[in-house]
């Protein structure tokens, strides 16, 4: 009978050491695994730094473009880009002027539709036969 036992025995250290070895699998796999989640989540933060510094240069360089096109287009430059590349370019007439009181936005889109769809609304005929 002391063989039964010692057998046993050794049979229940085996059992355990095979549940540690499990266990401890388990917990490295877990902690692996943590560390390439965090490392994925700092690489993607970092990517999102460079996309943001991006956006914001290309918003820079919009607004800078923004107000030297509103520069040009004051009337004194545009008068004085006149003199010195001598267009002989006047102020428009009266009789040139044409003042619209609709919505322009509006007007244009009316425009736009127009040249898509035709000048006008197309007349469609219908033959109706009701049953009985």
């Amino acid at each position: 009978m002391r063989t039964a036992r010692k057998g046993s025995s050794q049979a229940f250290v085996n059992q355990f050491m095979v549940y540690a070895l499990v266990a401890i699998c388990t917990s490295a796999s877990i902690g692996i695994g943590t560390v390439w989640m965090r490392h994925q989540i700092s690489l993607a933060a970092n990517e999102n730094k460079v996309l943001e510094a991006s956006i914001a240069d290309v918003e820079r360089r919009i607004e800078e473009t923004d107000a030297s096109i509103s520069a040009e287009q004051d009337p004194a430059v545009l008068n004085r880009r006149n003199t010195e590349w001598q267009l002989g370019l006047v102020p428009p007439g009266e009789t040139q002027v044409r003042r619209i009181s609709e919505d322009p936005v509006m007007r244009l889109a009316s425009m736009h539709n127009r040249r898509l769809f035709g000048d006008g609304p197309a007349t469609v005929s219908l033959s109706v036969a009701l049953a009985r």
